[in-house]
Parts: structure tokens; C-alpha cells; sequence
């Protein structure tokens, strides 16, 4: 890993404990439609993607074409269900304070979605307008776009770039953009997920708790 000068932070399910929450409301939305989607499977195949990706696979998949008004009702739904149980991970506050270099946030949540994330969760104070959305670009996750997208508007080199990510989406994107990327399992999406479930590629560095991030880059760290 070359010397970082920037962190980018993927939103749910690192920054925002928000995965289950969000896998919850997708599954009761979907069910009216004659869908029954367990967590499980939403956890294995939806996470770290956008909302078009995420319906372009249950057209594939299950052969059911979701109507125009779905996005909404379920966004509409997960605001609600945001409001009422969305917290952020255990200890990222901490580590943002402490944060030596800079920081942005790029995510496949919405422009709107993400806005209310950090809002609720109390870290939006963090980034200001450092936050990038797959809207911003072609390509989502997997695709590179987005990480790039993000490293070019902070003006740092990939290959200065470290990026934090719970998804194999994710992953594979930082992977193809050049930079160094570490997995955070810390989420509560991840619990019960053996080291073969999550399958990391080989190389890649795996923390559950934010009170190994300084263990792992103490250079990262703010001085006094």
C-alpha cells in the first residue's frame, strides 16, 4: 500500500449500521409482489449495489419486472424505518475524529438516502460535501467509476487512495480503480457469516471492530 492521503469510506454497512434494516424493508416490500426474499439471500447478492442493479437481477433472476412506483414506496418506507432504528457502527466516530488525512464518503445509496444516513447517524458534520453517489457516474459497483470518480474531485491518485468496504461489489470496484482496499465486517449483516461465506480474495485485509483500523495503520492517525 503507498503512502494514503485519502479514505474513502463506503456508507452502509460501514460507516451506517444500516444493512439489515435495509434488507428488512426490501424483503417486506417485495413481498406483495409474490416474492418472498430471505435476508440471507438479499446479504449475499444485493449488498454494496445500486437500486437499478438491485432490480435488474430480480428481473433476471426471478422474472418479476418491479413497477416504476416500487423505488419510491421502498425508499418512502426506508426513510420511515431509518428514523426509528439507524444508528452508526460502533466506534467509526471515533475513528473519524482521529483521522490524519482526508475522507470522503462513495456509495450506491441515493443522493437523498445518504444525506439522511450521515444526518442520523451523526456523521454527516465528518464529510461535509465530500460525499459521492453511484448517481454521479455511468457505472456502479463493481465497476471502478464511482471510486474514481471520487479519488478525481479530491484530487488524489488511486494509488493514494485506501478504501474501506463490507461488500464484494465494493471490493471489486477499489480492486479495478487501483487502490488498496480493506473489508470491514463489523456490520450486523455480517454476523453468522463464516470466513468461507464472505469469501475475501486473497490479500485483502479483513477488521471487525474500528479499534483495529489505528492498530493496522497507526501512520493514519491524528497526532495528540
Amino acid at each position: 500500500m503507498g503512502a494514503v492521503r485519502l479514505v474513502i469510506f463506503d456508507c452502509d454497512g460501514v460507516l451506517a449500521d444500516s444493512e439489515v434494516i435495509s434488507a428488512r424493508v426490501l424483503a417486506e416490500q417485495l413481498r406483495p409482489y409474490g416474492l418472498r426474499m430471505e435476508q440471507d439471500y438479499i446479504f449475499r447478492n444485493f449488498v454494496g449495489q445500486s437500486f437499478p442493479k438491485v432490480a435488474d437481477k430480480i428481473r433476471s433472476g426471478f422474472q418479476l419486472d418491479l413497477p416504476p412506483e416500487f423505488e419510491a414506496a421502498y425508499r418512502a418506507r426506508l426513510v420511515d424505518a431509518f428514523a426509528d432504528g439507524l444508528s452508526a457502527t460502533p466506534g467509526v466516530g471515533d475513528v473519524l475524529d482521529h483521522l490524519e488525512c482526508r475522507k470522503c464518503v462513495a456509495t450506491s445509496s441515493s443522493p437523498p438516502r445518504v444525506a439522511r444516513t450521515l444526518r442520523i447517524t451523526g456523521l454527516d458534520h465528518h464529510f461535509g460535501a465530500d460525499v459521492f453517489t453511484a448517481s454521479e457516474v455511468a457505472h456502479g459497483k463493481p465497476a471502478p467509476d464511482l471510486f474514481l470518480h471520487a479519488a478525481s474531485h479530491m484530487a488524489v491518485a488511486p494509488e493514494n487512495c485506501l478504501v474501506i468496504e463490507d461488500s464484494m461489489a465494493g471490493i471489486l470496484a477499489a480492486k479495478a480503480a487501483g487502490m488498496a482496499v480493506w473489508r470491514y465486517i463489523g456490520g450486523s449483516h455480517m454476523q453468522g457469516f463464516s470466513a468461507a461465506d464472505l469469501a475475501t480474495p486473497a490479500g485483502i485485509p479483513v477488521f471487525d471492530n474500528w479499534a483495529e483500523f489505528y492498530q493496522m495503520a497507526p501512520q493514519l492517525k491524528r497526532k495528540g
